[in-house]
């Protein structure tokens, strides 16, 4: 009998202690891993994490590692942080991280141990399908639309998605604590972890400010009536609004325009205002912010967004004639949005059905058919 081995990543939380559980009882030759990440400050609980994932796998009957890959993940995603920040950009750690740590040094380190796979605690679907004989595997939306994290696998190559397994794709969060409590595991009724892990319980603006320094700017409101967006609005397609001081007056001072990001409402620390105000647009180069007064401030909505060619990523290519209609998110946990793809000079355009608040460049745009990861790409 020819058993396969499986490297499992378990971080010590409830979900990758299942997906190992239930791999071992499907009959794997399971081994447990946890990476040991970049440490800010001595504030993250990795010792903690580390001994609950040894203990879980002490009870699972299963071979356990530590690896440190600090000096990796500093390199590709600190400095990838610190970098975006400073361009006046939103990133998200998680989706690179997974892209480039997870799911590629991680699989580097599956092969060095004999394994046939990796899994994961990921509540995503992976399908495999069958075309003209030709196998290849698609992403799909979890079960429990609450915990789908196929948002944070859109960079995914078919070799990565092709060596993983994600077993609690089937299941919803309920079920899986069930298990873990049927089965005694010390972390069934852990708290998930909440926000970047190296950073621990720090501040994230605390953590910028270690490498970002304060650079006082002004603070400019723009009226929701401006002829700006009157403009905007009789362009036919696609139209990116520049901002400039004399469409609006200046109301106060900020501390670094890089702290900041669209949609954002604390930390403008200005009184008086009958409404919050919400950053609606920066200019980093000037280091300007540019505020608008209540959530409805047409500011803070986008209907297009431009995909350059060099940041679009495919897992199933769809051949765009015209356009193709898609279902879209932007950040994790949002619902489906309705989209349409538009091809122009080997750029793509989303133009939502419905404009959507709060859109950053450096966030990841993701798109969807019937629940399937067809593609992303990153908002310049």
């Amino acid at each position: 009998m020819n058993v396969k081995r499986v490297i499992v990543g378990i971080s010590g939380g409830v979900d990758s202690s299942v997906a190992a559980l239930l791999l071992k009882k499907q009959g794997y030759d399971v081994i447990g891993i946890f990476m040991k990440y970049y440490n800010f400050d001595n504030k993250c609980p990795w010792r903690e994490d580390s001994i609950d994932a040894m203990l879980v796998s002490q009870s699972l009957k299963i071979p356990f590692y530590i690896i440190d890959i600090t000096k990796n993940y500093k390199n590709l995603i600190i400095d990838y942080l610190y970098k975006e920040y400073k361009k006046g950009y939103t990133p998200n750690p998680d989706i690179i991280c997974n892209s480039k740590i997870k799911f590629k040094f991680f699989l580097e380190k599956s092969i060095f141990l004999k394994s046939d796979f990796i899994a994961t605690g990921h509540y995503v679907r992976k399908k495999e399908i069958n075309e003209n004989g030709k196998i290849s595997y698609k992403i799909i939306s979890g079960i429990d639309s609450n915990k789908d994290q196929s948002y944070f696998l859109c960079k995914l190559n078919k070799v990565q998605i092709k060596k993983s397994i994600f077993p609690l794709g089937v299941l919803n969060k309920k079920e899986v604590r069930e298990i873990a409590n049927k089965y005694n595991l010390i972390n069934a009724n852990k708290k998930d972890s909440q926000g970047i892990c190296f950073i621990g319980k720090i501040k994230f603006f605390n953590f910028l400010k270690k490498k970002l320094a304060e650079k006082k700017g002004i603070i400019i409101e723009i009226n929701k009536n401006s002829h700006i967006f009157k403009y905007k609005q009789k362009k036919l397609f696609y139209q990116k609004i520049e901002y400039k001081k004399e469409y609006g007056q200046i109301i106060g001072h900020h501390i670094g325009a890089h702290y900041f990001t669209k949609g954002q409402r604390k930390g403008l620390k200005i009184g008086g205002s009958k409404y919050p105000l919400f950053v609606i647009e920066k200019d980093i180069t000037k280091n300007i912010l540019y505020v608008g007064m209540g959530k409805n401030h047409p500011g803070l909505y986008t209907k297009v967004i431009c995909i350059k060619k060099y940041n679009i990523h495919w897992i199933n290519k769809k051949k765009i004639k015209t356009k193709i209609e898609v279902e879209c998110r932007i950040r994790y946990r949002q619902n489906f949005k309705k989209a349409t793809l538009y091809k122009k000079n080997h750029d793509l355009y989303v133009e939502f059905e419905i404009p959507q608040l709060a859109v950053n460049g450096g966030q990841f745009i993701v798109w969807y058919i019937n629940n399937e990861v067809i593609g992303s790409g990153l908002i310049s």
